[in-house]
């Protein structure tokens, strides 16, 4: 892993033909680029030159002045917790001029903390839960609405399927914008989007092999190679290989990511990047609840049969081309196509019937023990994607009408191809992964071993969609220290959804397609270059087809449409080094779709209504030379539904008047290391969230409040670190991820020694 230098990598000891505008830097690039300045200086060097001595004109030599360059250079997100700038609102912009909340995990913390998965990432900011979903993708909610695993989470802008498990090896950081988003980038976005930002090749030589061993098994090698190949050159190569038997459930996957970058800092900048991950891991599907209480169990504790597994693949390469205008102003286009797989064969984990239980009674939490029966299910999916996106976005500043415009823009399209396929057994095969039975007292027994390989893959559904988008967003400076900001988008979305025939069931053909605006706006009050504060509104949408396929109701039900208010402040330390957001908010779905009782055969209702409302705290940076600090907190003391389901009983399940599921009071994280001789660090932090309910609000079902705590000490001499990691120390028992019937328990506790090496 590299020190990022984005904001150092040009080598500004040779001359160039074409180098970036100095303009660039007042858009907070942070380069100091030699001709550039040349140009920005030449109508000031004039005038200094009428004012030359008349020594210095007989000499024949010219003094130019003296140009100060103010425009900060952004913390490297390998050596600090801090960002000061995103790509998450398309176009690169300083947070502070975002009328919105954005979250940002760094490199360094993602380090420190020793996250390998995104999921683990996001556990590491406040407001973020987890359904545990039938597929195992991150099913995702965020302000108490759920981040549609078909359209929120993105890589590099770009949207993301949620097909694999999510690895950070070759990640930069991590960007969570918080609140409608659909302006920016179409369907989805109620509750937010999450934007992976990917290692570029910088113009330098770094290289860095990073090698870990923990409990459980646990090995995993990264490297980062970075080659400065020419010029304006560079090739970067990250790679990854990490096994684990983790106490059945297992870990295997690798991965590797090549990028070329040339043209850097030129006019026209290229980059070609191929990522590749593939994974074959456990399938933990949870345990059920217990008369609305967690199993008093080890979280570590695994009961899936033998055979089962989480297998996925994620293979895209990606095409960007930077052209830069000389006025400041950049245009970027990017062509990506990928495809991704998923073959889940898992199940289900229940208390097996009465009758096969000790004494032949139903278990209940005083007769639970060791010797309790599970039973098995299958919940086996196999699913592959193909997708080609494209996108073009415009950034530039201009004076019109005497006032200074930051104008965003952009067109984009989509094309994804789904399949889905249903494993079935051939006439006089059978497959029992309950011969014999697994008990609470066995976990990982190695039982349950069925020749999956036996199934055959029927195709069952296909879904094919088309979707395209144009935007345009201007940031106004109305006053000295008052900008307003308004957007505008259109979005049209094609579906169709094919379910071939079979031996009982017909063939079946739908469609539809919508096309709506999204809209954003927001007023900034910067009165000083510390202080930002912020009032924005911004709408959202998500289509009937936001799960790849159609019934015969939601191919008559037209989108769901949400909104986000928000007031907030961006603050920064006066030497810069310290960041703090602060945020109330209220977001609201207005038509939630809902079964119509008197035409379920032919549409649902979009008659819902929910709102969530709360206040939220980030906090990231240096206090001094010796401590830094990263803290993420969401108070959310409302989460409403307004108006339930036709037919719901209010203060029941969905019912008007309960709370929303999946949304605690309180979550957040804080983390602190501290600095205590110049090759010794130390940190530590709690993760924490109040109790919650799973979907549906399921009647005295709850998840209890937990607390985590994690410890770091890291010693580095010369280019060689070591760092040891304690997570969750205590052991704690607390459920993670939720759903109706069950839930999966957060990982228990792990120790982990790292050794990296820079050369």
């Amino acid at each position: 892993m590299l020190h990022s230098r984005g904001h150092r990598s040009l080598d500004t000891d040779k001359p160039r033909t074409r180098l970036l505008p100095l303009g660039a830097l007042a858009a907070g690039f942070g380069l100091a680029l030699p001709s550039a300045m040349a140009q920005t200086a030449a109508p000031a060097a004039a005038a200094s030159a009428v004012a030359q001595p008349a020594e210095q004109a007989a000499s024949g030599v010219t003094t130019l002045p003296q140009i100060k360059v103010t425009a900060a250079a952004e913390p490297s997100g390998k050596e600090s917790y801090q960002a000061t700038s995103t790509r998450i609102g398309k176009g690169k912009q300083d947070l502070r001029d975002v009328p919105q909340s954005v979250t940002v995990v760094t490199e360094r913390l993602i380090d420190d903390r020793n996250l390998d998965t995104v999921k683990e990432v996001l556990h590491n900011t406040a407001g973020i839960t987890f359904q545990a979903a039938e597929g195992g993708e991150e099913d995702i909610r965020l302000r108490g609405f759920s981040l549609a695993a078909t359209g929120d989470i993105f890589v590099d802008g770009m949207r993301d399927p949620a097909f694999y498990d999510r690895d950070t090896f070759n990640d930069d950081r991590l960007e969570l914008l918080r609140g409608s988003a659909s302006m920016l980038f179409g369907r989805g976005s109620t509750g937010g989007a999450v934007n992976q930002v990917n290692k570029q090749a910088q113009l330098s030589n770094e290289n860095e092999l990073t090698m870990t061993g923990g409990t459980g098994n646990y090995a995993r090698v990264v490297t980062d190679f970075n080659l400065r190949s020419g010029e304006t050159e560079a090739l970067r190569l990250g790679a990854m290989l990490t096994q684990a038997d983790n106490a059945g459930n297992k870990i295997d996957k690798q991965g590797i990511a090549p990028s070329y970058r040339f043209g850097v800092g030129t006019r026209d900048e290229v980059t070609v990047s191929l990522y590749y991950l593939k994974t074959k891991n456990g399938m933990n599907y949870g345990i059920p609840w217990l008369q609305g209480q967690l199993v008093d169990i080890d979280p570590k504790n695994y009961y899936s049969a033998a055979s089962d597994y989480n297998a996925s693949s994620a293979t895209y390469g990606t095409v960007a081309h930077t052209h830069r205008f000389d006025n400041g102003a950049e245009l970027r286009s990017v062509i990506r196509q990928g495809h991704y797989t998923r073959d889940q064969r898992a199940g289900t984990i229940r208390f097996a019937a009465a009758n096969l239980q000790p004494g032949g009674v139903a278990v209940t939490q005083q007769n639970l023990s060791d010797a309790t029966v599970l039973n098995r299910g299958n919940n086996n999916k196999v699913q592959d994607m193909d997708t080609r996106y494209a996108q073009s976005d415009y950034q530039g500043k201009f004076n019109w009408f005497g006032l200074q415009n930051d104008v965003l823009s952009g067109i984009d399209a989509a094309q994804e191809k789904f399949n889905n396929y249903n494993p079935v057994l051939p006439t006089g095969v059978t497959l029992d992964k309950n011969n014999p039975r697994t008990t609470i007292g066995t976990p990982d027994d190695g039982t349950g071993f069925v020749n999956e390989s036996l199934r055959v893959l029927v195709l069952n559904r296909e879904f094919n969609a088309k979707a395209a988008g144009i935007y345009a967003q201007d940031l106004v400076q109305v006053a000295t220290s008052w900008k307003v900001l308004a957007g505008l988008r259109w979005d049209y979305f094609d579906g169709k959804y094919h379910t071939p025939a079979t031996a009982t069931v017909a063939e079946v053909n739908r469609s539809r397609h919508d096309s709506l605006w999204s809209k954003r706006f927001g007023v900034l009050f910067q009165p000083t270059a510390t202080q930002s504060y912020h009032l924005s509104y911004g709408t959202s949408f998500n289509t009937s087809g936001d799960t790849y396929q159609y019934d015969a109701q939601t191919e008559n039900t037209g989108p769901e449409s949400s909104g986000n208010i928000e007031l907030g402040a961006k603050l920064d330390s006066a030497d810069g080094n310290f960041t703090s957001r602060v945020a109330i908010f209220q977001t609201t779905k207005y038509n939630e779709r809902n079964r119509d009782p008197d035409s379920a055969a032919t549409q649902n209702l979009l008659s819902g209504k929910r709102h969530s409302a709360g206040f939220e705290l980030d906090l990231s940076g240096r206090f001094n030379k010796l401590w830094e600090i990263y803290g993420s907190y969401a108070w959310t003391p409302i989460a409403k539904i307004d108006v339930g389901a036709p037919g719901s009983t209010p203060g029941v399940g969905e019912g008007a008047g309960t709370r929303s599921s999946l949304t605690p009071k309180h979550s957040g994280t804080i983390w602190a290391t501290y600095q205590a001789t110049p090759g010794l660090r130390f940190g530590g932090g709690l993760n924490a969230r109040s109790s919650q309910t799973p979907n549906r609000n399921p009647v005295g079902i709850a998840a209890p409040r937990f607390v985590t705590a994690d410890l770091m000490a890291e010693y580095k001499f010369d280019d060689v670190t070591f760092k040891f990691n304690l997570s969750n120390i205590t052991n704690k028992l607390y459920a993670d991820a939720l759903y109706t019937g069950h839930y999966i328990p957060g990982a228990g506790r792990s120790a982990q020694l790292s050794m990296g090496l820079k050369f």
